[in-house]
């Protein structure tokens, strides 16, 4: 019998949803290399690869079978292959442009475990999808609002959240777009380097937020009474703003993100919040030339900078703080332990703080492989990330399960069984 490899999901999962991969028809214990290869719609190619031997039945099933030391990763990874894809081109980190259309997955068996490989035994295809049949994608443009929503398949109303991405500006849709295939409905809202909104992140109005906050309120398939907001890095501190100052807001997710107004200007009516200043001095170097842009941010308990601390107390919902404890970024568990600290003494509620040794600062829906350094637009270079590959993507799955429970908790008021397993 000729090797073949075997995929369940045989042809198509979601990008979010495990994959199991086997091989069968292999001698008995065969040393064989198996490598992954994925293209982004820029056409950049992202490969893993690693070493196994096959069982006394000729089966090497990757749920079963600890991968061998000198691939991508080592050791009993059954997801490993895909989490492990890193970026032939440096710096690069892998995003979705179109999420109508699929990732194309590439799957081959080698022979041996030599560099470069030996004869090719097997290969597969598979599709990684990120819209569940039936999930609408409606663009939006009302008023200034700049948004793509997703609405789930069948009857709604359905609990409605904002998603807000950092300083990359643009519309990124995947995350948005993978959360609505749980049952929400999710507004991924662009807020610079749009179409028409502003080319740079000079000043922000929350007047503009208000308009998309409206907008699902007043939206026939989101359930009321309140939304929820979901925010990473420069997008955290923009959904603290929008939780502070707007109504309407139930429960706020961030991930990564900061209690202190950063980057540009913030206004609201008569409101101005400075951005918390930076000193590019504490840029630290490397001989990557990579960035360290940990200690740039000023501290805003001291001095002139305590304006530039969002004045979250004011806000009427629920937080969940989602830390990357090796965020190179900035300092996350930093600005989740003062949220906690100001929440409290105003009476607030104290916030869900969940922290994650090892995990970097963009933790992303699962399976997306950890980019642990890339161009940071307003630095100009490149900066690391911070995270360990295997730590970033436990994060990830962990994660995700945790900003549903919180979501579906204060949107619905249904509790769901998952529970913390890090």
């Amino acid at each position: 019998m000729a090797p073949s490899i075997r995929l369940s999901p045989a042809t198509r999962s979601l990008f979010d949803e495990p994959l199991a991969i086997a091989v069968q028809g292999l001698g008995p214990r065969q040393q064989v290399t198996l490598r992954t290869s994925l293209r982004d719609e820029k056409g950049e190619l992202f490969q893993a690869s690693a070493r196994y031997q096959a069982g006394d039945d000729g089966e090497l099933d990757l749920a079963r079978c600890p991968a061998l030391p000198g691939g991508s990763f080592s050791g009993l990874e059954p997801m490993g292959l895909l989490w492990a894809l890193q970026p032939q081109r440096p710096f690069w980190r892998l995003v979705k442009r179109d999420v109508q259309s699929p990732f194309l997955l590439q799957l081959e068996v080698f022979e041996g475990h030599g560099k470069p490989p030996g004869r090719l035994l097997a290969q597969a295809q598979h599709e990684r999808a990120f819209l569940r049949d039936g999930v609408r994608r409606v663009p939006v443009r009302e008023g200034r609002i700049r948004a793509t929503l997703f609405l789930p398949p069948g009857n709604g109303p359905f609990p409605g959240i904002i998603d807000l991405y950092g300083t990359g500006g643009g519309l990124p849709e995947y995350r948005a777009c993978l959360l609505a295939n749980y049952g929400f409905a999710v507004l991924a809202l662009a807020y610079y380097s749009y179409e028409d909104l502003p080319k740079e992140m000079k000043e922000f109005h929350l007047e503009y937020f208000e308009e998309a906050v409206n907008y699902m309120l007043q939206h026939t398939q989101v359930k009321g009474p309140g939304i929820g907001l979901l925010g990473i890095s420069k997008g955290g501190d923009l959904c603290t703003s929008m939780a502070s100052f707007l109504k309407g807001i139930t429960a706020t997710a961030l991930i990564n993100g900061s209690v202190a107004n950063v980057g540009a200007v913030l206004r609201y009516k008569d409101i101005t919040i400075p951005p918390l200043n930076i000193n590019l001095k504490r840029i630290k170097v490397g001989k990557s030339g990579i960035a360290d842009i940990f200690d740039i941010l000023n501290n805003p308990l001291e001095g002139p900078d305590q304006q530039s601390f969002i004045p979250l107390e004011k806000a009427e919902c629920r937080f969940l703080f989602i830390v990357g404890q090796d965020d190179r970024n900035w300092k996350s568990e930093f600005f989740a332990v003062e949220g906690s600290k100001r929440l409290q003494a105003h009476g607030k509620e104290k916030p869900e703080i969940v922290c994650y040794p090892g995990a970097g600062h963009y933790i992303e829906p699962p399976f997306f492989p950890m980019c642990a350094a890339s161009m940071h637009l307003l630095v100009g270079k490149p900066v690391e990330w911070g995270g360990e590959p295997k730590a970033h993507c436990e994060a990830q799955i962990d994660a995700w399960q945790q900003i549903q429970a919180f979501f579906r908790k204060h949107l619905t008021g249904k509790p769901s069984g998952t529970s913390s397993n890090l």
